[in-house]
């Protein structure tokens, strides 16, 4: 993502490439993706961003569409925007948004970046009872349990169950899931070609379990999200189980009217 400069320099700001689905809001993918990249920056990186016409360059959009995202990110104090000195990451901004669903690969990874994860776990494992009708031909599956928690204070937000293939787990590296989501890892570290993702957002109320991990009460509300990955093949790679502190996250969804 980021690049050095010359030796002893800050590393410079540098987004991730995006490749724009024209059927969904262009300023809303862009914002997405640079949240994405903001989240996800080295710790020694830079905070400057590079201008509006430099990034609307990199994205392909208008410097108007351009402004439109990078005011998304303003509010939700991500950045902050100076007359004339440019514009910069909120280095101490509080990681915390709405788990939004919207038809997007960069959206969903947008979604699970900017928190500290701990792996605390992995295995083979059979395949659970509810998860048989995504993994016909599989008597096993791999599972990653993963906890996440707020950069600066340290406090737990969500913890993440990913059930994924054996085939497609062979070539995953576990040190990846600790830097970047699942999605991400599958997509641009191990190569799978993503057509979709369902998701599936429930109310539901914290067992022992989640409530020790996530530091609730036994019963609190929180947020169940599950996740489908399909390949181009339509056959699913990895059904993530997410359960999000009812405190901590709301859910929205965004419709396109066109």
């Amino acid at each position: 993502m980021n690049q050095v400069n010359e030796a002893g320099r800050t590393p410079g700001f540098a987004p991730d490439s995006l490749l724009l689905n024209r059927k969904l809001p262009l300023w809303y993918q862009v914002s997405q993706s640079l949240r994405a990249s903001i989240l996800g920056r080295p710790q020694d990186a830079s905070t400057r961003l590079p201008t509006e016409e430099q990034l609307a360059v990199h994205y392909g959009v208008s410097v108007l569409t351009m402004r439109q995202a990078l005011k998304e990110l303003e509010g939700e104090g991500l950045i902050s925007r100076h007359r004339r000195r440019g514009t910069f990451i909120e280095p101490r901004a509080r990681r915390v948004s709405p788990v939004r669903l919207l038809g997007s690969i960069d959206a969903i990874v947008a979604q699970q970046s900017g928190e500290r994860t701990t792996v605390l776990g992995h295995g083979r494992a059979p395949v659970p009872g509810d998860l048989s009708e995504f993994f016909p031909d599989c008597s096993e599956v791999v599972s990653y349990r993963r906890l996440r928690c707020d950069d600066g204070t340290g406090e737990p937000t969500n913890w993440a169950e990913n059930a994924v293939r054996p085939e497609i787990a062979a070539r995953l590296d576990v040190a990846d899931l600790e830097r970047w989501p699942m999605t991400k890892v599958l997509r641009d570290a191990v190569g799978v070609r993503i057509s979709r993702i369902t998701d599936t957002v429930e109310a539901r109320l914290a067992d022992p379990g989640t409530a020790e991990l996530l530091q609730v009460p036994l019963l609190s509300p929180i947020l169940h999200y599950t996740g489908v990955t399909y390949d181009e093949d339509g056959t699913v790679v990895d059904v993530a189980r997410i359960r999000y502190r009812g405190d901590r996250f709301s859910f929205s969804v965004t419709v396109d009217a066109h």
